[in-house]
């Protein structure tokens, strides 16, 4: 029995290449997808030319051996979906809830071969922006990174990874595994394929992006029988919201800056302009920190007021003192914006509503808007003389703009007159005979800079091999006498003093200017469109009262061994009620009058006061006020908010959002402890969803700065929900009147870890 079961195991171990080797045998076309698979990775890349021969294809055998690799690297992928960590294996950039990988009919893209060194060239941003432009031109399609080999230690290379993610702004997973597999030797390439089944590998090497598109586009033709590129789809908010889905390292977020990339100055106005580019907007500050203005609300393309205006990693800027206005790279938009200070409106510089006919009507912009129809002037095909992810602008002699993606491969020259492209340069070398005076004079200064800061910064960028420094060209900028420095490692702002040398960092200030970040609160729509998911509740509490006027009491203890940057302000505030609780007072009513009003009284005054807030300008919130800290106090290590409700019978809720800037209290931290310093800030910026492989590449993310870490600034999100149970009204003596009751509640909310 013995010898037939072992006699067994031989026969079915050798059933698999059997039947691989017959099914490749009955292909008769390379034009099927299922013949590509055994296409040799050199010559993958030729399945779209014009011409396929047979003759590469030299025996089943060997074909057969290929294609157990391919299914071998395809199933180590398709069982680890399910586990963000295993033995050999873990996932970065992935929320523990995206499901979106699992289920039948999904087409993959995958960026495999990476490898650490790999991810600090010029090739590596090169291969990134061709994805990210196949992404946005098709949202079905589900990309990931794959970095794999014995060589991988997961711990160092998350950290590695967490700063590229950021960097690049790259919205899709990456497995990482310290196996090793056949298919990866040849470096890195891209592999498509469909439902786990016949990948197509693809080199990197010279690979043209419209290979690669009309690759995926015959995929999906294969599904339907039409193309579904995002021209075709009917979007919806729920898709719209896919389509600008944001990197998940969520901790980075709650910094002060996320990935500062570029700065340029107002020599006669004194003032910086800063963007903070994975916070998608940009921010205006004078010399002694003090924020002023903020330009931009959230990731989007949208032009309008400052409050409104979205954008996509703005990166280089430079100023126009004639007009007043900052002109700007919208960097993943493909676009250049124009912000007029005066105004304090954006608008788009290009590309422009007039060079299409199509999209002049009124109703189409809306369409547009909406995200409910797309610009129908994107042609079907990929057009290489338009924007691609550009980075750096500079302004030249001529009347027009010098402008340059990231890799250095590509320079468009926008004539300011017409608003068009007039010319495309492709190559290091051709850009340099064009605009190289330009470059040279900012890598000269760059030169002067601090060795140790020059080479992290060198480290955190792409440039070419002939010119180390040039990426750095855009992430400094000169006033008077101090040269201000973008730490993009540090997330920080540097002042460096041509007299003397000393190097310091800004002390910022009135963030009640930047408002509530984006990513805190959750409008409706925004809940409903993300399957119901809700922000970490840092408080929740339910209480019964009569109804009436109720005045809330916010004491919010803040964490063990940080300090509040400066006191909370009005605008860092978002208050919001629903259900039987029909009107939100600011702080400055929470202690109103408790004169007791009859019920037509009171639903007067609600009509006055809902026409009061209609009839207040949004100018407004352009204006410093100094006072309007003083309700929101800082006494005892406690926040104080207070806000006001009135309710009628039923049950309400009152949401209260804040967001509170802190940094590391150096009284109680002496020791030079940075690793300690990493821990602290890691546990305070760390939900209850976060794992510990996100908490430590955060750890180590924080260590890769040079800086001292109890100078960093980050922002703690409160989210308190009171709910409020009200009863009926009780009645006069008289059983006809009904009485309002006031009451006041205190809660006391604790962010400690």
């Amino acid at each position: 029995m013995a010898l037939r079961y072992r006699r067994l195991r031989e026969i079915s171990r050798l059933l698999p290449l059997i039947h691989s080797g017959n099914c490749y045998t009955q292909c008769s076309s390379a034009g099927k997808l299922a013949a590509l698979s055994i296409i040799p990775q050199v010559f993958a890349w030729e399945r779209n030319g014009t011409r396929m021969t047979h003759s590469r294809f030299s025996t089943t055998s060997k074909v057969s051996y290929k294609s157990t690799q391919e299914l071998d690297l395809l199933s180590f992928i398709k069982s680890s979906m399910d586990a963000p960590e295993g033995p050999c294996h873990c996932w970065l950039n992935r929320s523990k809830g995206d499901r979106d990988f699992l289920g039948k009919n999904r087409t993959f893209l995958v960026l495999a071969g990476w490898c650490e060194s790999f991810l600090t060239t010029c090739e590596s941003v090169m291969m990134l922006e061709k994805v990210k432009s196949l992404q946005q031109r098709y949202p079905q399609l589900h990309v990931m990174g794959f970095m794999s080999g014995s060589s991988v230690s997961l711990a160092a290379a998350q950290s590695n990874l967490i700063q590229y993610v950021v960097k690049e702004n790259a919205k899709f997973p990456v497995i990482l595994s310290d196996r090793t597999f056949p298919e990866m030797d040849n470096g890195a390439c891209y592999i498509l394929f469909k439902d786990f089944e016949n990948p197509v590998f693809y080199p990197e090497k010279d690979l043209d992006i419209r290979t690669l598109n009309k690759a995926v586009e015959e995929l999906h033709v294969q599904d339907d029988g039409r193309a579904r590129s995002r021209d075709n789809l009917k979007s919806t908010w729920v898709k719209q919201f896919e389509v600008i889905k944001e990197p998940y390292v969520f901790p980075l977020k709650n910094l002060l800056f996320n990935f500062p990339g570029c700065v340029s100055a107002d020599e006669s106005g004194n003032r910086f302009f800063l963007s903070d580019s994975r916070h998608h907007r940009i921010i205006v500050f004078v010399g002694n920190g003090k924020i002023l203005d903020c330009i931009g609300s959230s990731p989007g393309f949208e032009d309008g007021n400052f409050e409104s205006a979205k954008m996509v990693c703005p990166a280089s800027s430079f100023y126009d003192a004639a007009e007043d206005s900052l002109y700007f790279v919208d960097s993943e938009n493909h676009a250049i914006r124009k912000a007029d200070l005066g105004n304090r409106v954006v608008e788009t510089l290009y590309p422009n509503d007039d060079t299409s006919k199509n999209s002049n009507s009124i109703w189409a912009r809306i369409m547009i808007k909406l995200g409910l129809r797309r610009d129908d002037t994107r042609s079907e095909e990929f057009d290489i003389q338009s924007l691609m992810f550009p980075w750096h602008v500079m302004k030249s002699s001529e009347d027009s703009l010098f402008i340059i993606n990231r890799s250095f491969e590509t320079l468009w020259v926008l004539d300011f007159a017409s608003r068009e492209i007039k010319q495309v340069v492709k190559g290091f070398p051709k850009i340099m005979d064009v605009c190289g005076l330009e470059i040279m004079k900012k890598v000269s200064l760059l030169k002067q800079m601090p060795d140790d800061w020059l080479q992290q910064q060198t480290n955190a960028v792409c440039s070419p091999k002939r010119l180390p420094y040039a990426g750095l060209i855009s992430s400094l900028t000169t006033l008077q006498n101090h040269v201000i420095l973008c730490d993009m490692v540090g997330q920080r702002i540097l002042k460096l003093s041509e007299e003397s040398g000393l190097c310091s960092t800004f002390q910022f200030s009135n963030f009640g200017i930047l408002g509530l970040p984006y990513w805190l609160a959750s409008p409706l729509e925004r809940v409903y469109a993300i399957g119901g998911h809700l922000d970490q509740i840092d408080h929740q509490e339910c209480v019964s009262l009569l109804p009436g006027r109720i005045g809330i009491h916010l004491n919010v203890e803040i964490p063990v061994d940080t300090e509040l940057v400066e006191q909370l302000q009005e605008g860092c505030i978002w208050r919001q009620a629903r259900g039987a609780a029909n009107e939100v007072l600011g702080a400055e009513d929470a202690g109103g009058s408790t004169e007791k009003v009859g019920a037509a009284q009171k639903w007067y005054d609600e009509l006055d006061n809902l026409a009061f807030s209609l009839s207040t300008p949004e100018s407004e919130l352009n204006v410093e006020d100094n006072s309007a800290t003083s309700d929101n106090g800082f006494q005892d290590a406690k926040v104080h908010i207070d806000c006001a409700v009135n309710t009628s019978p039923g049950t309400s809720e009152v949401i209260v959002y804040a967001a509170l800037y802190l940094k590391l209290r150096k009284e109680e931290l002496l020791e030079n402890n940075q690793e300690k310093y990493a821990a602290k800030i890691a546990d305070i910026l760390s939900s209850e969803r976060s794992g510990k492989m996100e908490r430590d590449s955060f750890v180590q993310f924080l260590l890769k700065s040079n800086g001292d870490l109890r100078d960093l600034i980050f922002m703690k999100p409160l989210h308190v929900r009171v709910k409020l149970d009200c009863l009926d009204h009780p009645k006069a003596p008289n059983g006809k009147n009904i009485i309002l009751t006031d009451s006041n509640i205190e809660i006391n909310v604790s962010l400690s870890s």
